[in-house]
């Protein structure tokens, strides 16, 4: 009778650069551990590689500028309404950054009590005790009065004051609202840049359907290269994560081949069919912030299949 079920291992691998041939980077490190380890592939064994380094390898980078450009390009107005975007300096900020510098004046529209992957904006407790509930429209002078002193338990930053001052270091004029009905937001613009992850088709058709002029999702910003930049054309920034002060990593777009390209390798070098994934975030939630770690688009952007 077997006493072990499932066995995990982390692979050591050098540090992942751009342009490193990830392939062979993955198969010689699994074979070097399996040495060093004195364990067995097996038919059905899986290998799940980080979509971190593998946009890294690919290069697949867009800089604030390149998201400048192109988000003026489809907003001409250069006065948008931005809708549900999450609340995260790794994920969102340079986004954020990109889309101010291309415009005038955005209206942010956020959920409340949370974003949708649980980053909270305000005290739970204080805005049981007030006249708002979840149906409220809440103005950013409202805001102000009855939660501005909240501040994320994590990182002691409030998210509101964070998000206005990166819009107008950039010449932008910020303006926000809070409410949990995506419509609001055609009170104070025709022109809207959805930002939700999971909800991205949903939100926008009601939108559309509602009478919104230049409607996008994040998903299609980015989606195709900008002056020689990175892209995905699936998923445009959504899954992006801050790289610098001016760069993003964007979610991975050649996970397929090289799934494929290691399953072949691994065959070859072991004889044995081994499944390999490329994954993201998965559905952990933390248990003291509440925070879904549900950021990226999909969990696995690229596997095999048997």
């Amino acid at each position: 009778m077997r006493c072990v079920g499932t066995v995990v291992r982390g692979i050591r691998t050098p540090i992942i650069k751009e342009n490193d041939d990830l392939t062979n980077i993955v198969v010689d490190s699994l074979l070097n551990a399996q040495v060093n380890e004195k364990f067995e592939f097996r038919d059905k064994d899986i290998v799940a590689i980080t979509e971190a380094v593998v946009g890294i390898s690919e290069g697949n980078y867009v800089s604030v500028d390149n998201i400048a450009t192109d988000v003026k390009n489809k907003f001409p107005s250069r006065k948008i309404g931005i809708v549900y975007p999450i609340l995260s300096r790794n994920r969102f900020s340079m986004i954020l950054k990109g889309i101010a510098r291309a415009m005038d004046e955005i209206t942010v529209l956020l959920s409340f009590p949370s974003d949708e992957v649980g980053n909270g904006i305000l005290d739970e407790e204080t805005l049981e005790n007030s006249k708002y509930d979840l149906a409220s429209i809440i103005s950013e002078s409202e805001y102000e009065e009855t939660f501005g002193k909240f501040l994320h338990p994590f990182t002691g930053i409030n998210m509101v004051n964070f998000y206005r001052d990166l819009i107008e270091s950039e010449n932008c004029k910020a303006n926000f609202i809070l409410a949990n009905n995506p419509k609001v937001i055609l009170d104070y613009t025709k022109d809207i840049l959805t930002c939700d992850i999971h909800t991205r088709y949903h939100t926008k058709k009601i939108l559309s359907d509602a009478g919104a002029k230049t409607i996008y999702g994040l998903y299609e910003v980015m989606n195709e290269s900008i002056d020689g930049s990175g892209y995905n054309p699936e998923y445009g920034l959504l899954g992006s994560n801050k790289s610098t002060e001016e760069r993003l990593k964007l979610f991975p777009k050649t996970g397929n081949k090289l799934v494929l390209d290691i399953q072949k390798k691994l065959k070859e070098k072991t004889g044995k069919t081994i499944e390999v994934m490329v994954y993201g975030d998965g559905a952990f939630k933390d248990p003291v912030g509440h925070i879904w770690e549900l950021a990226d688009p999909v969990v696995s952007p690229a596997y095999t299949c048997a």
